[in-house]
């Protein structure tokens, strides 16, 4: 693997990923057009272009605005980070062939879902409906084995989250089940039923141990899109080794 193509393309998960950053942070609010600049949060200067290079900007000032001081969210290098390497491993898994682009469009819109989500506890209809065309236009494209198994997975996972919502009053929101629609539509049927189980596994660990460690009520609401995001992209790239293991298991202990 040529390491010029890697290094290509974690620089541009980075920069691509601070802009997502930015459309995280400001679509869910309104205010993705109004600011031409980027600000500091906390004391609304302007910042220099030296101020937003990804990472390397955040270690320098060691995680503060070096104009208040003020502490700067970790969420802005660790997307940036996340969509460097995802980017690098979509690469390495596919190369130059044509689901790269399906691959990349996909890890974009979880990079920014991530941000929506766990700072709003929103995931806003005009990105999902952005990225509704792009997939659609994709999948046409570079079609999944068989064809179909993409839209019946959109309308599964649609009809999925709409009876998680209605069983449990309001558990999940609409959001939650557009994105799952679209993962149906980019992974297939047994792409999002996997997704789907993958995420309620990650979102049962990681908020017990959280309840364990912080005392936190059980009631308290949390985002379920981080964990939609982790089992996307587990579903995505390892569905079906994970699928595969699971069915040679099953059978070897019910034969």
């Amino acid at each position: 693997m040529n390491l010029v193509f890697l290094f290509y393309f974690f620089v541009l998960g980075l920069g691509l990923g601070s802009f997502y950053n930015v459309v995280g942070l400001r679509v869910p609010v309104s205010t993705f057009l109004k600011n031409k600049r980027s600000i500091c949060p906390n004391c609304f200067h302007s910042l220099s272009w030296y101020e937003l290079i990804p990472v390397l900007s955040f270690l320098i000032q060691r995680g503060s605005c070096r104009h208040c001081d003020q502490s700067i969210s970790r969420i802005y290098p660790f997307i940036e980070l996340f969509t460097g390497f995802f980017f690098v491993y979509s690469f390495y898994i596919f190369g130059f062939r044509p689901e790269l682009a399906v691959a990349l469009t996909f890890v974009s819109l979880m990079s920014i879902v991530f941000v929506t989500d766990i700072t709003y506890m929103l995931i806003p209809d005009r990105i999902l409906f952005f990225f509704l065309p792009i997939f659609l236009f994709l999948r046409i494209l570079v079609p999944l084995e068989p064809w179909w198994s993409a839209f019946l997975g959109a309308s599964i996972g649609l009809l999925m989250l709409a009876s998680v919502i209605v069983i449990s009053r309001g558990g999940m929101g609409g959001g939650d089940m557009k994105l799952v629609g679209l993962f149906g539509l980019v992974l297939g049927v047994k792409g999002v039923l996997l997704a789907f189980f993958l995420a309620c596994i990650y979102g049962t660990c990681f908020h017990g141990l959280q309840w364990i460690v912080n005392k936190q009520g059980r009631k308290k609401p949390i985002p379920f899109g981080p964990y939609l995001v982790m089992g996307a992209l587990t579903a995505y790239f390892y569905g079906e080794m994970i699928i595969t293991w699971y069915v040679r298991t099953f059978l070897t202990f019910t034969l």
